[in-house]
């Protein structure tokens, strides 16, 4: 229903950084796999627009039930891959923990080409462990990801599609240079990176 319960997890934890990097568009955003539409409805707040899509039907449900009453905010249950924006373009595209779940090029791609002039791409990643780096940062991230799950009562299954990582850090930000110059991937806390593009 609208209204549904807001929680917190390792995704939601990157959230405000999400909502200031629209808040400097105020305009047409899109959330690639919206899942239950939580961030959808943050955002709502801060822009003139919200697109959600989802390839999981029963988020996309769940998702249309907490967005009932935001008028600027429509989602539908569709894969990236198959979305058709027609002439429509977007200042802000989001990935929350489903860029893995695609071909990482293939999608980078597409979201750039939705972009608007000035558009921005921002992602909350996953990748698996490959070097020896990625594990020692691994390591280092389990007793700040522990305090955090506790202190904000962590909610670990949102009822979403899981998918394991394939690209390690090293592969993804190579093919990020290669479609997105000058982008900025940087790891993060709770098993994360973040990734993000400005269009020029």
């Amino acid at each position: 229903m609208a209204g549904s319960p807001e929680y917190w997890n390792h995704n939601t934890a990157y959230h405000p950084w999400l909502l200031r990097i629209a808040a400097t568009h105020r305009g047409d955003v899109l959330d690639v796999g919206c899942g239950d539409g939580l961030l959808a409805q943050r955002l709502a707040a801060v822009s003139r627009s919200v697109t959600g899509i989802d390839s999981d039907a029963a988020a996309i449900e769940r998702a249309r039930n907490r967005l009932a009453d935001q008028a600027n905010v429509t989602v539908s249950h569709e894969n990236f891959h198959a979305f058709d924006a027609g002439a429509r373009r977007y200042d802000l595209i989001t990935f929350v923990a489903t860029l893995h779940h695609m071909d990482l090029r293939a999608a980078l791609s597409k979201a750039r080409d939705l972009l608007t002039p000035t558009g921005e791409i921002a992602v909350v990643g996953l990748a698996t462990n490959k070097s020896v780096w990625d594990w020692a940062w691994a390591v280092a991230c389990v007793p700040p990801a522990r305090i955090g799950s506790w202190l904000h009562g962590e909610t670990r299954d949102v009822g979403g599609a899981v998918a394991n990582p394939r690209e390690g850090l090293g592969e993804i930000r190579r093919t990020v240079a290669e479609v997105l110059s000058g982008a900025s991937v940087r790891r993060a806390l709770y098993y994360r990176y973040l990734l993000r593009w400005t269009n020029s």
